[in-house]
């Protein structure tokens, strides 16, 4: 998605560690004509799917899995990556491990969000190690749900978490992917 390439190149930084900040666009301040258009995108790219709901992790996910949710005219639910006072009943649970964060953390979703009638797609912000969407997906096989898909804004393939999991059959699309960030130096894949 060249619009998305050409935000990332003008606003994006790389920051050590293979870490590409979005922050001012993405992840904390959000560049609501560009949600949008990633929304429709989403849509476009998995329309005919069939997909019932949207499945993400808190809290960057939220946005982006919204804006899919809202064009598709489906409902999004997020985990949440500790179960708190809010989350009653019966959930389930996946381990999952943070690349950005460097910190583990165990993804929560209550059984009455997430269904055995539900055809899921999967969105989150990046895709790196491909940790989180591994955890998403184990909640989706727990609760019996079939895997439409995964939609990713960012991936990072030079972390291979995106092609490993398309080795194993998942349908990952992701609308700017990244081969390499050397120092300052952005090189998209096409």
């Amino acid at each position: 998605m060249l619009l998305l390439e050409e935000k990332i190149l003008r606003d994006g930084r790389v920051l050590p560690g293979g870490v590409l900040k979005v922050g001012s666009f993405l992840n904390q301040q959000i560049d609501a004509g560009l949600l949008r258009a990633m929304g429709e995108e989403i849509a476009r790219l998995f329309s005919g799917c069939g997909v019932n709901k949207i499945l993400t992790v808190e809290a960057s996910g939220i946005a982006i899995a919204a804006a899919a949710a809202l064009e598709m005219g489906v409902p999004m639910v997020f985990a949440k990556k500790h179960k708190t006072s809010n989350v009653d009943g019966d959930v389930y649970s996946a381990p999952a491990h943070s690349f950005t964060h460097g910190n583990d953390y165990n993804m929560v979703v209550s059984r009455d969000y997430l269904t055995s009638a539900d055809r899921v797609l999967l969105a989150d912000d990046f895709l790196a190690n491909g940790n989180a969407l591994e955890g998403l997906i184990k909640l989706t096989e727990m609760a019996g749900a079939e895997l439409c898909g995964a939609a990713i804004a960012i991936e990072k393939c030079f972390q291979g978490g995106g092609d490993a999991l398309r080795a194993r059959g998942v349908r990952v699309e992701s609308l700017a992917m990244i081969e390499r960030m050397d120092g300052s130096e952005i090189v998209f894949r096409h």
